[in-house]
């Protein structure tokens, strides 16, 4: 199976269902578009629907849904994505992640403030997952 071959390595290092997510949208956007950007997008957007970026991995959200302004406006929208972070959670939730993440000075930071650390935090522990 391509997609499963073809896998991004943060979605590797996630749970199955966040896999079969990921597998079962790239091959209804291959059927649907063709292989290329746009069905690797598509997939990403379902697990981002259901699964939050974590440091390195890919956890499940505790309630579904656009985990964005850009995955909640649609492809055209001019809103940024927060690149897997849910932006759409409680600041209290952010608090945690960036808690997880051991991010310094998360108590008095914004909750945009939070979702740019979260973001910067998980892009260096996925860096440092793939030197390994």
């Amino acid at each position: 199976m391509p997609a499963r071959k073809d896998m991004p390595s943060t979605l590797k290092r996630s749970p199955k269902k966040a896999q079969d997510t990921y597998v079962k949208a790239h091959d209804s956007a291959v059927a649907e578009y063709g292989e290329g950007e746009r069905a690797h997008r598509t997939a990403f957007a379902a697990v981002k629907h259901s699964f939050e970026k974590v440091g390195d991995h890919w956890e499940p959200k505790s309630a579904k849904g656009p985990s964005d302004a850009k995955a909640a406006g649609g492809r055209d929208t001019p809103k940024k994505t927060a690149g897997g972070v849910d932006a759409n959670a409680s600041k209290q939730h952010l608090q945690d992640v960036a808690k997880k993440l051991d991010i310094s000075g998360r108590s008095r930071m914004t909750k945009s403030e939070l979702v740019d650390a979260i973001q910067k935090a998980n892009r260096k522990a996925t860096k440092k997952s793939r030197d390994k």
